[in-house]
Parts: structure tokens; sequence; C-alpha cells
């Protein structure tokens, strides 16, 4: 049984890994602060339980401890999905009202929650080994083979548990999945106690699992092969789409209007500065089709191109937030770059709301992708971005423009909320005194914002550094805001101009 031990604690240990990153992200998002440190701190547990399980090894060279070891670590870890959820979010209020950001809170999180299961799991293989060498010409052969089931079984948790068992059946059953492996390789090194064990696992896998986090009013909720989704109706009546963390609305429906006071009605500023008349737009980023219901709403008659990564956010904006009632919107399931690439298709104005404060896809905010998007473009085109920033930090706002500058004749910044800035990007240069007599062309719905635009808006210059594939370090730009970004504090419920005519 030692290469099946060593093989399912490898297994395990990754599945463990993976589903830490799934169980703190609807907490403390999935920011590259907080996949390094679940990552970090994993290593550090299997690094210590490599160490301990030696020394235990060589004094107590048995099956029945290693037997023993494997259960408390089943044991450990079928508790994980159970314990985390209210620790987390007990964590979440603690941390923000302590004034402590997504890198102390997930730290703490994960050293709290995932220390014991992973150290033990780690204590595994150099335990095995101990074991396994009966005869010390074949000991490297014997430590060879069974490294390479140890990796082997890492591979396939690693992959196992994020292709197929997440999407498929859950966070909590793939946790207890891993868990009941283990359980079950022990059997034969300590009977009684294992079977036990395999059972009470069993029962706990039959258990339906509940909400992975308790917010009143929601109505669903997804564990998708990329992302934490959440739908939930408010006490104003609004139904909002979040992803991971929850802090901000990533889209926002009302059957009684399209306009919705907030982010998303930043690009209806942009048709009046166009060339040319907008005819055909596409937006890379739809989720529950917010942007694209204002558009079709405030300039009646567009065909709207709207490109959406994740199938099941798509499925639940059809379902809880009216995206079939958006007329001529057409939804692609791709990654916008990807769809840019394969596409020969030219818009009047496309628009990318695919940017998160916490997680920002380095390859849609180069200098490369700015120039495929300017390659789409009709004559008289132009793009808006919808970029995300932590109040007081203007960072990323300027590395994008800048680098949108060096593709675009002339780029315009609206500061328009705390929280979001509207970059444009326009293949024909307008001049700054005519902006105030183009966004009277504006649907009256929306002429409030006006004079915001004149006051605010400014013209962005080329950057010396701009953001190319080859080094966009945005995680360094986005990090530093997640740093100030604290969890549960402040409000994203800010408007630009009230949400019904």
């Amino acid at each position: 049984m030692l290469p099946a031990v060593v093989f399912t604690a490898g297994a395990s240990s990754l599945a463990t890994e993976i589903c830490a990153t799934r169980l703190l992200a609807p907490y403390f998002g999935q920011s590259t602060v907080v996949w390094a440190n679940v990552i970090g701190l994993i290593l550090i547990y299997l690094s210590v339980g490599y160490w301990l399980g030696g020394r235990i090894a060589d004094r107590h060279p048995t099956r029945h401890v290693l037997g023993l070891i494997l259960v408390i670590a089943a044991l450990c870890t079928a508790v994980l999905p159970f314990v985390a959820r209210p620790f987390l979010n007990l964590a979440l209020h603690g941390f923000a009202a302590l004034s402590v950001g997504t890198v102390v809170g997930s730290f703490l999180s994960t050293l709290l929650l995932f220390s014991v299961p992973v150290t033990l799991l780690g204590m595994a293989s150099p335990f095995a080994l101990r074991l396994a060498l009966t005869d010390i010409d074949r000991a490297g052969r014997t430590s060879g083979r069974l490294s390479s089931l140890a990796t082997v079984g890492a591979i396939i948790g690693t992959f196992g548990s994020a292709l197929v068992l997440i999407p498929g059946v859950g966070t909590q059953r793939t946790l207890l999945s891993a868990a009941l492996l283990v359980a079950l390789v022990s059997i034969p090194l300590l009977l009684r106690p294992a079977i036990i064990t395999s059972v009470v696992i069993v029962v706990l896998i039959i258990i339906p699992p509940g909400l992975v986090k308790e917010t009143a009013g929601t109505l669903a909720e997804r564990e998708t092969t990329y992302q934490f989704v959440q739908v939930v109706r408010e006490s104003d009546g609004r139904i909002v789409m979040r992803f991971d963390d929850g802090i901000a609305d990533q889209s926002v429906y009302r059957a009684d209007t399209a306009l919705t006071g907030g982010e998303w009605d930043m690009p209806l500023v942009v048709p009046p500065l166009l060339s040319e008349h907008m005819h055909r737009v596409l937006v890379i980023g739809n989720a529950g089709g917010t942007t694209a219901r204002a558009l079709a709403a405030e300039y009646p008659g567009i065909d709207i191109d709207a490109v959406e990564l994740d199938p099941v956010v798509t499925q639940l904006a059809r379902q809880y937030m009216g995206l079939d009632a958006i007329p001529n919107l057409h939804v692609i399931t791709a990654d916008g770059r990807e769809y840019l690439e394969t596409t020969s298709k030219r818009y009047d104005l496309i628009v990318v709301d695919a940017y998160r404060t916490e997680l920002i896809p380095f390859y849609l905010a180069t200098q490369e992708f700015f120039q495929l998007m300017r390659a789409h473009l009709n004559p008289g085109g132009g793009i808006a971005l919808n970029v995300e920033r932590v109040p007081g930090n203007n960072q990323l706002v300027d590395a994008v423009a800048g680098t949108v500058a060096t593709v675009f004749p002339q780029v315009w910044v609206w500061p328009a909320l705390h929280f979001n800035e509207l970059v444009v990007g326009l293949t024909d240069r307008i001049p700054t005194t005519s902006v105030a007599t183009r966004l009277l062309a504006m649907p009256d719905n929306i002429q409030v914002l006006r004079p915001l635009v004149v006051a605010q808006a400014y013209v962005a210059k080329p950057s010396q550094d701009p953001l190319t594939d080859d080094r966009a370090p945005v995680e360094w730009l986005t990090d530093r805001a997640v740093l100030a970004y604290i969890a549960g504090g402040g409000t994203l419920d800010e408007q630009l101009l009230p949400t019904a005519p």
C-alpha cells in the first residue's frame, strides 16, 4: 500500500491547495496576493510535514503510526469546508474592523485553516519511504519510485480538482473526496479507525452542500471554472451579480430601467464623441449585460456583440437579469482578446468592462491589445475602458491611459467615480472646445452627465513606458490598491445619475 499512500497524499495535498483558493475567493478574492499566500504557506506546511514525517518515522517506523497520521489528515481535511465558511465570514468582518486588508486576512486565514491537514499529508511521503527501505542497495530506486508517484499524484490532484471535480461537484465535495481517498488508503494500515473515518466522510458527501457565502436575498450561486458567482436580490429590488470576494457589484439589473447610476452608464457618453454614427458595438466582459442593456436602451437600433468568458455567468444572466430581453444582442462565449484575434468584424465602439481591481488580465491592458482593438474599429470609431481604482491611487489608470495613448491619436480620461474611471481612445482627434457641443447629442436621460464630463475629463499623454505583452506589471499596480482595499470597508454604491428617467 505504500505506493498508493504517497500517490494519494500527493493528490490530496494539491487538491487541498486548489480548494483553498476557492474557499478564500468569496471573502478575499483571487488576486495574486491571495494566490501567493496560499502557495507559499502550503509549501511551508509540506516542508514541515516532510521534516516531521522523517523524524517520527525514524522513532516509530510502524504501519500503525502511518495509518494514524493518514486518518487524522483525512478527518482534518473533511472538516475544512464546514469550518472554513463560518470562520472566513467571521474573519472578514473581524479583519475589516481592525483595518486589516486582503494580504493579512488571507495570510492568517490560510495559516489557521490549512496548516494541520497539509502538514499531516506532507508527513506521509518520508514515512512511507522509511517503511519501504528494506534493502539499502535499492534505496535510490525505491526513493525515486515513491517520489515519482507522489509527483504524479500531485499533478492528477491539481488538474482533477481544478478541471473536473470543482466545476462538477463543488469545492466542498472535492475536499471530501480528497479526504475519503486518504481514509481509504489507510484502511490496510489502521483498519477500524480508517473504516469509521471513511463512513463518516461518505455521510458528509451525501449531505447537500449549503450556500457558499450566506447573503440575504441570494437567488443563486455557482462555483465555475473561472470564479465564484453569486446573484442576489437587494432590499431595494435590484438584482446584482457579484464575483469572488463579493465586495463590488459586477452587474446590476432593474426591470423598470436600463440606467444604473453606476459605472455601467459611463460608456453612454462616448457615442457623441465619435466621428461617425454608431451602428455596431462590441462589449468585452459582458457579465450580466448591464452595459449592453444601457447602450441598447439609450441608442436604439444598434447591434451589440457581447463577449463573456464564463458561460455560467451568461446562463445566470439569462435566468435572473433579463439578458435575452436586450434587443439586437449577440452573446459570444470567448476570451475578449481571443475573439478579436479570430474575427474579421469591425465595430464603431468597443467597450472593455473586464478589469477588476484585484484581478486584471494583463493581456487586456497592453499596447498589443489596444493595437488589435484599433484594427477592428471602423473609421471614426473609438474604445471605452472601465478602469477600477482605489481612491487616491491613480497609477493603474495612468498606466492604462498612457498605453492607450501610444496607439490612439487622442485619449480622454473621465474620473467619473471614486472607484471607476473611463478611458476613451479615439481614432480621430476632436477639439477640446467641441466636447460640450458634441455631448448635446446625448439622449435626454443622461444629459445630467454632460457638465460632469466637460468639467472633469482631460486628455492623457502617451506613456514613456507603456504596458506590453512582454512586460505588463499590472499585479504590482493592483496589489498596492488591494492592500488599501479594506475587506468590508467603504461603500461601492455611489451613483453617477438617477437610475430612472
